[in-house]
């Protein structure tokens, strides 16, 4: 087993967690297991229509919040003063010529660093495709383009390690250097995982983790027979380096010479 890295930032993003052409268009905080697998499949060239992969059953993934945004909604009209043939359809399939209204949901400024475990050949199968994607990702909606880098590492041997140690942190540490309640050399993070936190040593032992009931399991892309299943997350607040994190004119140069090792050596 091994694993890649992805750092999914931007301006918007927007994970549905429960609306399925609705007028309202929610956001998880986080981004969910079917938007990833989405994103992963698209990248391969897999179309909605065609059955979820067992290929993508043995993803482990855990997220980092590095930054866990601002709430946006956006009041989001589409046609309307025009004729019936040029207005969308509503989600009943009429059509009245009348604008359809929505309102959607976003998550502004946040920044999540995701640690894809899986087989060798999986992660080199995924790294491919996430490089030299077939459909351009995105941040849960096409309108929401992540920044670069994004594939921070498209191998690594422990990406959760990676995630706790090395992965530049998109913050400033706190001002005050206890104002955290940890000590000098550590910052806490939120991590989110799909198995319970490991215990370790004293020092490095995270803190109780909330268990979350999620339903974002895809079973079925289908556009109109999307179907999902419940899995179970940890969440939790992990000690990571103070090192970690810096003042934000220097956060690109820092994930540069993290994704590329060998041009900054």
């Amino acid at each position: 087993m091994s694993g890649l890295l992805l750092r999914l930032a931007g301006p918007l993003q927007s994970w549905g967690e429960r609306s399925a052409f609705t007028p309202v268009r929610d956001t998880a905080p986080f981004p969910t297991r079917s938007a990833l697998i989405g994103m992963f499949a698209a990248a391969e060239g897999i179309g909605r229509n065609e059955a979820i992969p067992s290929r993508y059953h043995d993803l482990r993934l855990t997220v980092r919040v590095d930054r866990p945004g601002v709430r946006l909604t956006d009041y989001h009209t589409a046609g309307g003063g025009f004729p019936k043939d040029r207005t969308p359809a509503t989600s009943g399939g009429s059509n009245k010529g009348a604008a359809v209204i929505t309102r959607r949901h976003y998550l502004a400024d946040a920044v999540f660093v995701v640690a894809v475990t899986a087989p060798d050949e999986t992660v080199e199968r995924l790294a491919d495709a996430l490089t030299r994607p077939h459909w351009a990702p995105y941040l849960g909606r096409r309108a929401c383009v992540p920044d670069e880098p994004f594939v921070l590492r498209p191998h690594v041997t422990d990406p959760e390690e990676e995630l706790r140690t090395r992965v530049p942190l998109s913050r400033t540490p706190p001002r005050t250097p206890h104002a955290d309640g940890q000590d000098t050399e550590t910052i806490t993070v939120e991590f989110l995982t799909e198995h319970p936190p490991s215990t370790g040593e004293p020092a490095d032992h995270p803190a109780p983790a909330d268990v979350i009931d999620v339903n974002d399991v895809p079973v079925s892309f289908a556009p109109h027979g999307r179907s999902h299943t419940g899995r179970r997350i940890h969440r939790t607040q992990v000690p990571v380096p103070r090192s970690l994190a810096g003042p934000p004119h220097t956060l690109l140069q820092r994930l540069i010479e993290y994704a590329h090792p060998e041009e900054s050596a």
